[in-house]
């Protein structure tokens, strides 16, 4: 399940039969899933990236109702590299762990497309550091 099939806010305008009148505000243009995808793959693969951008991201991205894509948490985990930050590398993942809650096929699913990353950046995840059994 990817953040695709997870509800993203679209609102429908409506109107109600009733004297007074109701205006829909919303005229822009619905961000597409590839185009939001690739607004995150972009963000954190600024070079000049800082840590707290980082943190604003991932606080931003994680705020969403939705587990992002495997592209967008390696875009972000390589940020994480380039900073040094391992300790935030590690709260990404546990904040994808728990972001995906009750459906216990998301986690291993992220993990195993992110492993190659993870590998080639020297990133433990959170089990393998025995984090999980604290």
């Amino acid at each position: 399940m990817t953040h695709a099939s997870v509800f993203r806010g679209s609102h429908k305008c409506t109107t109600m039969r009733t004297p007074l009148a109701s205006r829909c505000y919303s005229h822009a243009k619905v961000e597409t899933d590839e185009e939001f995808d690739a607004r995150w793959v972009t963000y954190f693969s600024k070079p000049d990236i800082d840590a707290w951008e980082l943190k604003k991201g991932m606080n931003t991205l994680i705020g969403y109702d939705l587990v992002p894509e495997p592209k967008i948490l390696d875009s972000a985990l390589r940020a994480c590299r380039r900073l040094n930050d391992l300790a935030s590398a590690i709260r990404i993942l546990e904040a994808v762990k728990d972001k995906s809650g009750p459906h216990k096929d998301i986690y291993p699913y992220l993990i195993q497309e992110l492993q190659p990353t993870l590998i080639e950046l020297g990133i433990s995840t959170p089990e393998d550091l025995g984090m999980d059994k604290l």
